[in-house]
């Protein structure tokens, strides 16, 4: 009985795995897709936001001098972002999503993976598209960040379902 007691006791000591899903969204596309993720998971949720909203200008890929383009060709860019993600240290898990730019993710994403120590931590890209893949990203982040755990993300449809939201996060086990 003292033995059971004891087991009990000390579980409910263990520490609990943290996990966060961030995202970036400039549109809000991955925003409710981030949104499902982190309900799908039980885990907290954060928007990475730029210190300066963007605009529909800004977003014009076609424009050649457009925010978006300038910052996307400039591989060092490292846009300003809002600073306010409190215990970074304590999650184990950090889904990170954005809408893919130019094949890869907006430098907003460096930024903040530059501004939190998660060295050690699991880090999970997640994507929405048009038609991208997430293998670019995927190879540039691995290189960029070696501190970090990386398993390789994926594209998440717009319209993906709990369930299917929780069986590509058991995949990952």
């Amino acid at each position: 009985m003292l033995t059971a007691l004891c087991a009990l006791a000390l579980t409910g000591c263990a520490p609990k795995e943290k996990t966060l899903v961030a995202y970036f969204s400039a549109t809000g596309t991955t925003a409710k897709v981030a949104a499902a993720l982190a309900e799908a998971t039980g885990a907290t949720l954060y928007e990475i936001q730029p210190e300066v909203r963007y605009t529909d200008a800004d977003l014009d890929w076609r424009d050649q001098e457009s925010r978006s383009s300038l910052a996307m060709k400039d591989t060092a860019c490292r846009p300003a972002i809002v600073k306010d993600l409190q215990d970074a240290a304590s999650y184990s898990t950090i889904y990170v999503g954005f809408p893919v730019w130019w094949g890869t993710a907006p430098r907003e994403i460096n930024t903040f993976l530059e501004n939190y120590d998660f060295s050690g931590k699991t880090v999970i890209l997640f994507a929405t598209s048009g038609g991208s893949d997430l293998s670019q990203a995927n190879a540039e982040f691995k290189s960029a960040y070696p501190a970090l755990v990386w398993k390789d993300g994926k594209v998440l449809a717009n319209d993906s379902t709990p369930e299917q939201l929780k069986e590509w996060v058991a995949s990952l086990q």
